[in-house]
């Protein structure tokens, strides 16, 4: 059971924490194209009834195969993708890109007394955990590690960490690059810092009214001590 705790910081992954790149993309949709033989799928997430990889490979799936969609497809396509994961990184035609100072702010914060660390990711599970883990992060992050294995908004996924931590929403800050992450850290009422390294991506958080925008980790650092009121 993780320890007792009074605050928790909760990540994004892609973003805060890993840059997601053009091959770790291929390697989500190369088992739709290897198994089921669909190609030709838009790489824009947000063009997806729902932006979580359970529900657009559900609504990829139900829309290629109709009435011949079962639960059994799913699977293929979960044990397909970790397959391609795994021996992807083992053979290097995968590597994780680490966001600079993400190891500094998840290090610093895992040593402070009653602080939970974990995820709220649009990811699977079996994503999350190898591509974390290739990171050097996921230990440090799986005590509350909430995925796309249920379906829903990205403010679903928060409120279920949220729930299992069982702490009042001003106790938690979350971290997210995207707009239907600030949606998630309103909706649930937790703190929300926006970060990404680039200045575009920033700009789009500011514009959409996030108070707290940052690309450095350092900074993200001082936001959540003023947040949570942490010790220096």
């Amino acid at each position: 059971m993780p320890a007792a705790h009074n605050c928790a910081v909760i990540f994004d992954v892609d973003g805060p924490l890993l840059h997601l790149r053009q091959p770790e993309e291929d390697a989500f949709f190369a088992p739709l194209e290897q198994v089921f033989g669909i190609t030709g799928l838009s790489r824009d997430w947000d063009s997806y009834n729902v932006r979580n990889d359970r529900d657009i490979i559900h609504q990829v799936l139900g829309e290629h195969l109709g009435d011949r969609f079962e639960p059994s497809h799913y699977d293929a396509f979960v044990e397909a993708y970790d397959a391609e994961l795994t021996d992807g990184f083992a053979t290097g035609r995968l590597e994780v890109s680490i966001v600079p100072k993400a190891h500094d702010i998840v290090g610093a914060l895992a040593a402070m007394p009653g602080l939970a660390l974990g995820i709220a990711t649009a990811n699977l599970r079996c994503a999350a955990e190898i591509r974390l883990r290739q990171a050097g992060l996921w230990d440090r992050l799986s005590a509350y590690p909430g995925t796309a294995d249920r379906s829903g908004h990205k403010h679903e996924v928060l409120a279920r960490v949220i729930s299992d931590l069982a702490l009042p929403a001003d106790r938690v800050v979350y971290i997210g690059d995207n707009l239907n992450d600030l949606e998630a850290g309103r909706k649930n009422g937790t703190h929300f810092i926006g970060f990404h390294v680039h200045p575009d991506r920033r700009r789009r958080l500011t514009d959409n009214g996030a108070e707290h925008v940052t690309g450095d980790h350092n900074e993200t650092l001082a936001l959540i001590s003023k947040m949570l009121k942490l010790s220096a």
